[in-house]
């Protein structure tokens, strides 16, 4: 067992070595968990304001707010479209959520869903160069329950103050209405990533999984387990980019999805469910079993694991077999598992395991891409074309079966993904303003180098603190005694 490091770039080496793959795993799980906790209270959350104009003497207050800000209330009154040059909206995002499904944790109550929207915004800030502001929301109407109308009227009362607006952690069947309602009707971005963002890199991996394994999208069998927001718009986006409805299958928790689903027909709000009802498994193959006979993809978005998935069933698929289980905290079966059950390729949501498919490599650059252009909303098309540049952006680097994906530290993936989902907006005729692909690409990097600047300056001069050493240690006693 080695000393823990500060960039934690030696997890794996941090536990005794008698310990197992799998309790490796769990253990890491739960180191990440117990030093997210004793470093959000060490550090009260992980964003502030600040400003980025300078005060270069006291007289500048004027100028910043009354009487000089006179000026530019006037100008956006006058022509609203100023707001977007005159004040950060035009690189501003609110990240939006009733915490109803923060990742594997369910309902979390309006506040509990802070740490997840904040972590958000972070990662815009440092991977995209675009500003993030975390605000949780209570959906809660008079008869107690989750009413999405709430949600959509807020975010059309916040849609003046900022470019663009994540949605996140939305429980379905609310999710969809919240999204495709606010798509239409709002004259900013309106992305939910939990459903666009997912299906948007799931995409981007699944083009490099068969690029690597050599097989080509249109016949390829698929199965899909798990019909949440997530994997629903994965298989909408996946079939729109040339994958045959007919070849794929989804489960949901009742079974699987097929024509004869009436109880999902008879509930409207699940109406993208039932849509993939009418399109999808035309056999209507009722076993998960059964289904995954053959098959050359398994794409998992269910609930945490790591049991879920059996070996029997990746045992069960078709040579070269690709495999993405990505359920957050813990994947739905271990990588190392399910290659020892046969899997060529394997992924999973976390940054920890070879083939991280998760959304932090989608929603920087799109957003930026988005917001560069002032783009009214964003199209399929843009996702789709986010999912190629970033699976084209690793194929450079040559790909192999534990390599379809970039990693976040490749800084420049973002900056090309911006760029070029800038240009579709232009295409798809949802851009205020032209611009080229090189004006986003370096618009985009010189935001990113500058944020990372930012916070290496305060760093350097301890502005930003080190955590205790203590704090990490004791996380890994934690972890360590809990697999014990």
């Amino acid at each position: 067992m080695s000393k823990i490091n500060l960039s934690l770039s030696n997890l794996d080496e941090l536990f005794p070595d008698d310990f197992t793959e799998e309790q490796i795993a769990k253990a890491k799980t739960t180191f990440l968990k117990e030093l997210s906790y004793s470093t959000h209270k060490f550090y009260g959350g992980k964003m502030a304001t600040i400003p980025k104009a300078g005060i270069y003497g006291f007289n500048w207050f004027n100028a910043w707010y009354t009487p000089g800000v006179s000026k530019v209330s006037t100008s956006i009154r006058d022509n609203n479209e100023e707001s977007f040059s005159l004040s950060n909206r035009g690189n501003l995002v609110a990240v939006v959520s009733d915490s109803t499904r923060v990742l594997g944790d369910g309902d979390c109550t309006p506040s509990g869903g802070l740490g997840v929207m904040e972590g958000k915004a972070f990662l815009m800030k440092y991977l995209g160069g675009v500003d993030g502001i975390a605000l949780c929301v209570d959906s809660y109407n008079k008869k107690g329950e989750h009413d999405p109308d709430k949600i959509i009227e807020f975010v059309k009362m916040l849609q003046p103050s900022v470019g663009a607006v994540n949605l996140e952690d939305i429980s379905q069947p609310n999710c969809f209405k919240v999204l495709d309602t606010l798509r239409e009707e709002c004259d900013i971005p309106v992305w939910h990533d939990d459903a666009q963002g997912t299906g948007s890199v799931t995409l981007a991996g699944l083009i490099n999984a068969l690029r690597v394994a050599k097989k080509d999208i249109d016949k390829v069998k698929m199965v899909f387990y798990g019909a949440g927001a997530s994997n629903t718009t994965i298989a909408r986006l996946i079939i729109t980019a040339g994958g045959n409805p007919d070849n794929i299958i989804m489960f949901d928790s009742k079974g699987s999805l097929h024509s004869d689903r009436k109880d999902v027909k008879a509930d409207p709000r699940f109406y993208r469910k039932w849509e993939l009802c009418e399109k999808t498994n035309p056999n209507k193959i009722k076993d998960i079993e059964t289904a995954m006979k053959g098959a050359d993809v398994l794409i998992s978005l269910s609930k945490p694991g790591p049991d879920v998935v059996k070996p029997a069933w990746i045992s069960s698929m078709a040579e070269k077999s690709i495999v993405f289980v990505c359920a957050n905290p813990v994947p739905e079966i271990y990588p190392y598992a399910a290659k020892e059950a046969g899997a060529y390729i394997v992924a999973t949501g976390r940054g920890d395991f070879p083939n991280q498919v998760n959304n932090s490599l989608g929603f920087p650059g799109i957003l930026k891409g988005a917001l560069s252009v002032r783009a009214k909303k964003i199209t399929d098309e843009m996702a789709i074309t986010a999912a190629y540049s970033v699976a084209n952006f690793a194929k450079k680097k040559g790909l192999s079966p534990d390599y379809i994906m970039p990693t976040m530290d490749e800084t420049e993936v973002f900056a090309h993904e911006a760029a070029d989902v800038a240009m579709e907006a232009i295409k798809n005729g949802v851009a205020r303003i032209k611009m080229t692909r090189e004006e986003v690409y370096n618009n985009t990097l010189k935001d990113i180098n500058e944020a990372r600047q930012a916070v290496d300056l305060l760093m350097n001069n301890d502005l930003i603190k080190k955590p205790d050493q203590k704090l990490l240690e004791d996380a890994l006693k934690t972890a360590i005694n809990s697999v014990k």
